[in-house]
């Protein structure tokens, strides 16, 4: 008997192959395992507290625990590096913030593209950002803050939470904005940044509402303003920064979900799906108005909100920081 022809054999052995894989598929559907979300910062800082919120209710739509990982370092992008390089199986994410979009303009040698080695499965929430002063700075307003500011400009200290932080970005918008340049004071997170605040060895820092809004509650912190667009329901008595007349001013922590590129899309779909399920989840809607967190709107929700927001942020902030002269390598 003549032996099949090659391209026989190897059209045979495509058809078992398949065959074996749909099987495997069938017997073993996604997710049959945990799933690890890694978190780029420390556990209990603000992008960790959110993670871990969402993490618990999309376990519930996936039926396997999403389990958070911290992954520390660099601003954000060893995690960022490492999920970027994971299997695109679905069972590696990544939830970052602002610093997915800013890191481009900060490493020169950064070993990931943020808008193609990524497959994006959606937005998740918007913390505002708060500008405060030590609790006995002269200034009560935005606008007494702005005068002392300008007339005091060797003598005011400007904190943030290290380099690449939001912190840091709101601050030089701030000083952008005002048009002064402050002597700026980097720590290493917000926590130590805020104590530094609250025992008056720092001026103002910009934060935000997950860190700040008991400081403002017990009244240890003077409020300026919200940072974002319109007021926020946490603090519906205070005014934004626009309205304090800096004009066009916004920051806002965002948080995004990715996985690694090529993660099949009915993987994103289950995925886009368990955090859509998540962000309607009461316990969810709750802890994030604790935080004084927004989930944003169902449009920003999905993979392609998601990477049209990221692709304007990267606009908006490349030149800003280049501009500042702000290098992290």
């Amino acid at each position: 008997m003549n032996p099949l022809p090659q391209q026989a054999r190897l059209l045979a052995l495509f058809a078992v192959t398949a065959f074996a894989s749909a099987q495997a598929l069938a017997a073993d559907p996604y997710p049959s395992r945990p799933i690890a979300m890694v978190v780029p910062f420390a556990a209990g800082g603000p992008t960790d507290v959110v993670a871990r919120s969402v993490a618990a209710a999309m376990s519930k739509s996936l039926g396997q625990s999403v389990v958070v990982e911290n992954r520390l370092g660099a601003g954000g992008t060893i995690s960022a590096a490492f999920v970027a390089k994971a299997a695109p199986d679905g069972y590696t994410i990544l939830i970052h913030h602002n610093g997915m979009a800013t890191a481009p303009a900060l490493y020169s040698k950064l070993s990931y593209k943020p808008l193609t080695d990524f497959t994006f499965v959606g937005q998740v929430a918007d913390v505002p950002m708060t500008l405060l002063g030590r609790h006995d700075l002269p200034a009560n307003t935005l606008p007494e803050l702005v005068s002392y500011i300008q007339k005091n400009q060797n003598k005011v200290n400007l904190a943030n939470a290290g380099l690449g932080a939001v912190s840091q970005l709101c601050g030089m918008l701030f000083q952008k904005a005002i048009g002064v340049e402050l002597q700026t004071i980097p720590y290493q997170g917000t926590a130590p940044a805020m104590t530094a605040l609250l025992g008056g060895q720092v001026d103002v820092l910009c934060d935000q509402t997950t860190q700040t809004l008991p400081h403002i509650k017990s009244e240890k912190v003077k409020l300026y303003g919200v940072t974002t667009a319109e007021r926020i329901p946490a603090l519906p008595n205070t005014p934004t920064l626009r309205e304090g007349g800096l004009k066009g001013f916004e920051v806002k922590v965002w948080h995004g979900i990715y996985a690694p590129k090529g993660t099949p899309p009915a993987v994103i779909e289950k995925l886009n799906g368990a955090l859509r399920a998540a962000l309607k989840d009461p316990n969810v809607t709750a802890r994030m108005k604790d935080l004084g967190a927004v989930i944003v709107p169902e449009d920003k929700q999905t993979p392609e909100g998601l990477r049209t927001w990221l692709a304007s942020e990267i606009d908006k902030w490349s030149p800003i920081i280049k501009e500042a002269g702000v290098k992290a390598d």
